[in-house]
């Protein structure tokens, strides 16, 4: 999924300072017939290894159109402001993450060093099963909340592909492990959210923390069965 010549979708792993620690995120680019789709933009000061990223693959930061948020958390959507003073991008997410993003509502959660990241207005509020076509096939949307309100994640039913956003960790020891009860509001429906995910056929997955893993829908069921025990 990372090849150059076979065009589709490409982790984009950047390793910065965020909360008083050295973090790694993985946004994820996606070809369309238009340019490239930004899933998620990371947290402030992610822009440049974006750029640097897309440089290497031989794409330009100009060619991302759109821009879709799995969620309004700071470490998703605190770079956004920056990364559209350089790419004029539309912005989507769920409608229901929408007012954290635009301001409306704070943070859940908060963000970095306790100052909310710049407002953002949605161009688009996008619901479950919303469909866009891109080189790797459609690209679906799948409603995950739980983790936040109106969490979504992406699924590309060509590739069997997931890309979890927060639904979906694989920076633990587990090589992919449910959502982290510490940064999860609502853990009962985000466990409800991981058995959505258990139903697709899914062969590998990218999590926006721990980036691709060679796995899918066997383990999401394994997890899913824990996190209702």
């Amino acid at each position: 999924m990372t090849d150059r010549d076979d065009p589709g979708v490409y982790a984009l792993p950047l390793t910065l300072e965020y909360g008083g620690d050295e973090r790694t995120f993985t946004p994820t680019a996606v070809e369309t017939a238009r340019g490239l789709v930004l899933l998620d933009a990371g947290p402030a000061g992610a822009v440049g290894q974006i750029e640097t990223h897309l440089a290497g693959m031989g794409f330009e930061l100009a060619d991302i159109w759109l821009v879709v948020l799995t969620h309004h958390d700071a470490d998703h959507a605190g770079g956004l402001a920056e990364l559209l003073e350089r790419v004029d991008a539309i912005v989507a997410t769920h409608r229901d993450e929408a007012p954290y993003v635009s301001g409306e509502q704070e943070p859940i959660k908060g963000s970095d060093g306790g100052d909310r990241y710049p407002p953002v207005d949605i161009d688009i509020e996008l619901t479950d099963g919303v469909r866009l076509p891109t080189l790797a096939g459609p690209m679906e949307v799948i409603a995950t909340p739980g983790h936040a309100p109106g969490h979504l994640s992406l699924y590309f039913p060509t590739g069997n592909l997931l890309v979890a956003g927060d639904a979906l960790v694989a920076d633990g020891d587990e090589p992919l492990a449910g959502p982290k009860p510490r940064f999860t509001p609502d853990m009962d429906r985000a466990i409800e959210s991981v058995g959505a995910l258990a139903d697709l056929e899914v062969d590998h997955t990218v999590c926006y923390h721990g980036g691709y893993v060679d796995r899918g829908t066997e383990r999401i069921q394994e997890i899913y069965e824990q996190g209702r025990e």
